[in-house]
């Protein structure tokens, strides 16, 4: 590669990068509608293999992904929007426990002589709390009279289904049409690049996704057998956190640990609580890790912490969604250059 095309290839890089921070304010439609692509594009090509017309095989995938995020909108977000009403009820039983039993426990099995008041605590939350509700409803009451602020927040709604249709119709000759931009003499090796990046992106996204979602059910459900008042919300949280291996067992258990303790009193349900979390890890790391993602993924559970705090900090919201795609995406690349470096003079 010359210096001039270097140069241009640097610029790009920047240019790129700069208008994305710059737009990122009108992005997040486009980069969820092109994740549900994604997601979904594998679906229509095997249909498409059925001798279905791609069209209708879009609309098929199409209607089940928007049949999916309407559940997940009618249905699911409300009964979760109702067990935190009901954590939020009980923060104040929770910090009268850590008080009179959690720390007195601590302060005599571990000598930790410093006393802790939290009634101030207690109270401050009460009236953030109410301040809060205070400022929710009063942001929706703008909200409501702002004529410019309601079209906004609708046109993006509107969007992502609009360009997730046109993007799923037309996502091959998307990517064909990108690949025929390229220079003849780097296009094999960038679609050798692009292929394995595919494959990471596939093993790592689709399969952790489906890790995910069966331990929110796993777990969710073993907690309500239990009869868990939080078991929904616990569950949930504890399968999200699994995407770092260990994070969501230990907070599902150490949360649900508590609450089951305040709700019956007893260590018997304790013992329950610790039954449902061990069958989840056994199930995540026996069954559903190994037969959904397997070991291709080449992410550390430290890089995925580390991928999504600096996509947070530089992007907000759209830094996360596309923190851990470009996370794998980067170490495909560095295994290469690796390679590389391993048979260069420069390493011998």
């Amino acid at each position: 590669m010359t210096q001039s095309q270097k140069f241009w290839a640097v610029a790009s890089i920047v240019i790129a990068i700069t208008l994305f921070y710059l737009l990122k304010g009108i992005l997040a439609p486009f980069i969820i509608a092109g994740l549900l692509a994604y997601f979904g594009d594998p679906l229509v090509n095997r249909l498409t293999a059925l001798k279905l017309p791609r069209t209708l095989a879009v609309l098929i995938v199409f209607f089940v992904i928007m049949l999916w995020i309407a559940i997940l909108l009618l249905v699911f977000i409300p009964i979760l929007s109702r067990q935190v009403e009901l954590l939020i009820n009980r923060v104040p039983d929770i910090i009268n426990w850590a008080q009179n039993t959690a720390l007195p426990w601590f302060n005599q099995h571990f000598g930790f002589s410093e006393n802790i008041n939290l009634d101030s605590l207690k109270n401050s939350l009460k009236d953030n709390w109410q301040q809060a509700g205070q400022a929710a409803n009063t942001l929706w009451k703008t909200i409501a009279h702002s004529g410019l602020a309601v079209v906004d927040w609708a046109i993006k709604l509107i969007l992502v289904p609009i360009v997730t249709f046109y993007l799923l119709r037309d996502w091959e000759a998307v990517v064909n049409g990108t690949l025929h931009l390229l220079p003849r003499r780097l296009e094999p090796k960038v679609i050798a690049l692009s292929r394995e990046c595919n494959d990471v992106l596939g093993a790592f996204i689709r399969g952790q996704l489906l890790v995910m979602l069966s331990l929110c059910i796993i777990f969710s459900l073993g907690l309500w057998i239990v009869g868990l008042d939080l078991a929904l919300l616990i569950g949930v949280v504890a399968g999200l956190f699994a995407i770092v291996p260990y994070l969501g067992t230990a907070i599902g258990l150490v949360s649900a640990g508590i609450a089951v303790y305040l709700q019956f009193h007893d260590w018997i349900h304790l013992l329950y609580v610790a039954i449902v979390f061990a069958i989840g890890h056994l199930a995540e790391g026996m069954v559903l890790t190994p037969l959904l993602v397997g070991d291709r993924i080449g992410l550390h559970p430290v890089a995925v912490i580390f991928a999504i705090l600096v996509g947070g900090h530089l992007f907000g919201f759209i830094g996360i969604l596309v923190a851990l795609p470009v996370a794998a995406v980067i170490m495909v690349l560095l295994r290469h250059l690796k390679k590389h470096y391993i048979k260069s003079h420069l390493y011998n």
